[in-house]
């Protein structure tokens, strides 16, 4: 079981940055695939981007050109660059991890941070 501790979000102006990041419990953190999921009011949990054990990335095609995920294998860290951010971005932000290199979801997820978007 991997704890996954999300931080960084709050309230910005349409247009405007944020970086989230997720600090991770893991011993094997390099062997792990993260990802950000987003739930927004109403609707399903969502991919946002995955950077997979192997470096591999994949983002949804709603935040492509502007968000970019990174990670810090030393410190045992994802991060999530959010720029140029709208209102439809909107959403409570989750960080998951699975082992091995995958673009699918794993079992582990944080508490979520909320992201606000104000027009």
């Amino acid at each position: 079981q991997v704890q996954l501790v999300e931080s960084g979000g709050g309230l910005v102006q349409a247009g405007g940055s944020l970086r989230l990041s997720c600090a991770a419990s893991s011993s094997i953190f390099s062997l792990l695939s993260m990802g950000w999921y987003r739930r927004a009011p109403g609707k399903q949990r969502e991919l946002v981007a995955i950077i997979t054990s192997g470096g591999n990335l994949n983002y949804a095609d709603s935040v492509k050109g502007r968000f970019t995920i990174s990670r810090d294998n030393a410190k045992k860290m994802a991060y999530l660059q959010m720029n140029s951010l709208k209102p439809d971005d909107t959403a409570v932000y989750y960080c998951n991890a699975r082992v091995g290199s995958s673009y699918a979801p794993g079992d582990n997820w944080g508490q979520g941070t909320q992201v606000t978007v104000s027009s």
